[in-house]
């Protein structure tokens, strides 16, 4: 793979990343390389700054961030879920699980606020920590090369402009460790809670389009993607994804330059990312510089030794043990979620309480949402709200009247038009993969 020095110089995001005396970091989740732990939030907000949205966070007049000095906090509801809120540039306060490279989740609050989620509330996540700080659009090259007929260099101004028209789509990003830190039992890697998801309205070139143009050979089996995201610690390996060709050349799979009508934020893959709708992020490669199309089946770190789920009908193994086949993660397992009610809210006894969430998998659609308010005695159908895309967050309401006083179990089940419902009980990987049991919230009428 090509070399890049995307941190040579010094910019305004490289200047607001923590400090710290601790090990890099190259991975959160698959590798053994411990994380950097951060240093002081007071001497983070003195550094970092407060930028316009959409372009390159370097050569800017920087403001200090308008964040209150004591540390904010969050505990999330697991075993040592405490965690910091951290304003990032072009960013509100986030959940930081790591500084370097920083990892973001989003607050789950958040989802309840609409279907799209705000730019500036979406959920960061890296691998690398040697991250890009400063892009100039203007230079960055997208090289397409391998079996192809004819090698691309291509800009963000040619790919606007020469690829026909630009393309829209609504779909969810989403973390394969979205989730981990309510396995039990506990699994290794980045405990996160609900908030390593996000759904945005995507704009760009389907990667057909692109591939076409190259002319990809008969001998053709896939197509590889890289960022401009290094490692900082010389036996780790560069990230590097992997696609067959099929789905490559299936018309969805895009470069992205903006969502919700911007330019991508730098630490959400700015000037381009790749979208790979309704498979998990670990897929979508921010910063995309380099595609290769290979003849062979890529055999790199993070396709056949990371992100490797059991290769069974389950994907699942009983607790503790370890899968006799594995194979890399793929497409989104259906879920839903309450998101207007919190675990121990009150609800008034004898008055309508209206139900609020979201649903989505990976691609077929949602078909229908179930909601019980009894702890799954007795089901009754949400409405469904309208379908933005197939891949989209999908809103569905229902209503329960409490009658007496107590505790009120609320659970929600959808299930997607290939007739795949959620499980009653969350199934176990040791990876911390594919989460997507029933969900319960549980509030008190008085």
């Amino acid at each position: 793979m090509k070399s890049h020095d995307p941190s040579a110089a010094p910019t305004a995001l490289a200047s607001a990343l923590p400090e710290s005396s601790a090990s890099p970091a190259s991975t959160w989740d698959d590798l053994s390389e411990s994380t950097i732990a951060a240093t002081s939030r007071r001497r983070f907000l003195r550094r970092a700054g407060a930028l316009g949205v959409g372009a390159s966070l370097a050569g800017r007049a920087l403001d200090t961030l308008a964040a209150v000095t004591a540390p904010q906090t969050v505990t999330l509801p697991f075993a040592n879920g405490e965690r910091e809120l951290v304003a990032y540039p072009q960013k509100r306060p986030l959940i930081r699980l790591t500084a370097r490279p920083p990892q973001l989740e989003t607050p789950f609050e958040v989802f309840n606020d609409g279907l799209i989620t705000p730019n500036d509330a979406f959920f960061v996540r890296y691998h690398l920590a040697g991250i890009p700080t400063d892009v100039d659009a203007k230079k960055h090259r997208i090289r397409v090369s391998g079996s192809v007929a004819k090698p691309l260099e291509i800009s963000l101004e040619s790919l606007k402009k020469d690829f026909g028209a630009p393309v829209e789509l609504v779909a969810v990003h989403q973390c394969s460790g979205n989730s981990r830190g309510f396995f039990e039992p506990r699994v290794g890697g980045g405990q996160i809670a609900n908030g390593a998801m996000g759904n945005a309205r995507w704009k760009g070139i389907p990667l057909k389009r692109i591939l076409e143009k190259a002319g990809v050979a008969a001998s053709a089996k896939q197509v590889t993607f890289e960022g401009l995201d290094r490692p900082i610690i010389p036996a780790t390996p560069e990230f590097v994804k992997a696609l067959d060709l099929d789905h490559a050349m299936d018309g969805e799979v895009m470069i992205a330059f903006a969502m919700n009508g911007q330019d991508l934020p730098m630490l959400n893959g700015y000037p381009v990312r790749l979208v790979v709708p309704g498979y998990y992020g670990t897929y979508w490669v921010k910063h995309l510089a380099d595609i290769k199309v290979i003849d062979t089946v890529f055999d790199g770190f993070w396709m056949a030794t990371a992100y490797r789920i059991p290769d069974n009908d389950c994907n699942c193994v009983a607790p503790g043990t370890a899968p006799q086949k594995t194979k890399p993660i793929e497409r989104f397992t259906v879920r839903s979620f309450v998101t207007n009610l919190t675990d121990g809210q009150h609800v008034a006894v004898g008055k309508p309480v209206r139900v609020r969430g979201i649903a989505f998998d990976g691609g077929e659609g949602i078909r229908d949402v179930q909601f019980s308010s009894d702890g799954g005695q007795t089901w009754q159908a949400a409405k469904l709200g309208s379908e933005l895309s197939k891949y989209s967050f999908r809103e569905w309401t229902a209503s329960f009247t409490p009658s007496a006083a107590g505790e009120q179990v609320l659970k929600v089940r959808a299930t997607n038009r290939a007739g795949v419902a959620q499980p009653l009980q969350s199934l176990w990987n040791p990876a911390g993969y594919l989460r997507n049991g029933v969900e319960t919230v549980r509030v008190v009428a008085a």
